[in-house]
């Protein structure tokens, strides 16, 4: 169903209205909340990953592609000229659509475990730009699932999602409690901290060998990894520098693990 703007009050049009994630998590009428999804590629890879529209503000020139996208399902597209969606969201629609999308109910930890190899845990990764690009990298280089903390970045950010070019909505993943339960549920996973620490083995020599199982846990930026995580860590595993650096960004730390650990 088309819906030419006319009236910025209009309040099917509030998911738009300059919303912070926040809000959208919480918002009314829906059961886990809402994300933003922008762009037609990070719209499409969320309904091929199962999650439903609610509506969609596009460009009059994007309407026709939302359409296809959108198929029988009955939900308002609304369109305008450019000038007054920058008016409603705030910012200009570059990508030239933005759909408001049901959150899925996120799935167990056991799950997403029962046939795992390979996993990422991101302990309290505070950017969603990072988080984002960790997401991508886990989709482009292999892993199977991704755990995130309480006090991690939300996957579902606008800018998460945008960063990674919409891989979160296709890569596994849900939220997760303490070590000392996280530490149980990962029963049969070799637990690899990556940490530069004195009793620390290089990634290099630490792939050579590495179990068919592996949790691969990253740590805050700034911050590092907890005391508690890197108690529960199985062998704490640095990638060595050079020229006098002392750390990698966590994303690109997380890209070179996980290609050293490709199978």
């Amino acid at each position: 169903m088309i819906v030419e703007i006319t009236d910025l009050a209009d309040p099917r049009l509030a998911d738009y209205a300059h919303l912070t994630d926040v809000a959208l998590k919480k918002s009314r009428g829906s059961e886990h909340g809402l994300y933003l999804a922008e762009s037609l590629l990070v719209f499409e890879r969320a309904l091929r990953s199962g999650h439903e529209p609610r509506s969609v503000l596009a460009l009059d020139a994007s309407v026709d592609e939302v359409l296809a996208l959108v198929g029988e399902r009955d939900i308002p597209i609304f369109t305008g000229p450019g000038e007054l969606l920058e008016e409603l969201t705030g910012y200009v629609l570059h990508r030239g659509i933005i759909a408001s999308m049901h959150r899925p109910a996120l799935p167990s930890v056991s799950d997403l475990l029962a046939t795992a190899r390979r996993v990422v845990v991101l302990e309290n990764v505070a950017d969603p730009t990072n988080v984002g690009a960790i997401f991508r990298s886990v989709a482009a280089i292999g892993a199977d699932a991704v755990l995130v903390t309480e006090r991690c970045s939300d996957p579902f950010y606008r800018r998460a999602i945008r960063v990674s070019m919409g891989t979160v909505l296709q890569v596994p993943w849900t939220r997760v409690g303490d070590w000392a339960s996280l530490r149980t549920q990962l029963d049969g996973f070799h637990i690899a901290a990556l940490a530069l620490r004195d009793d620390s083995v290089s990634l290099r020599e630490f792939a050579a060998t590495a179990p068919s199982r592996v949790a691969l846990v990253l740590g805050a930026e700034g911050e590092g990894l907890t005391p508690e995580a890197l108690e529960a860590a199985d062998t704490i595993v640095r990638i060595p520098m050079a020229h006098g650096i002392d750390s990698l960004n966590v994303a690109a730390t997380a890209a070179v693990a996980m290609y050293a650990l490709v199978p």
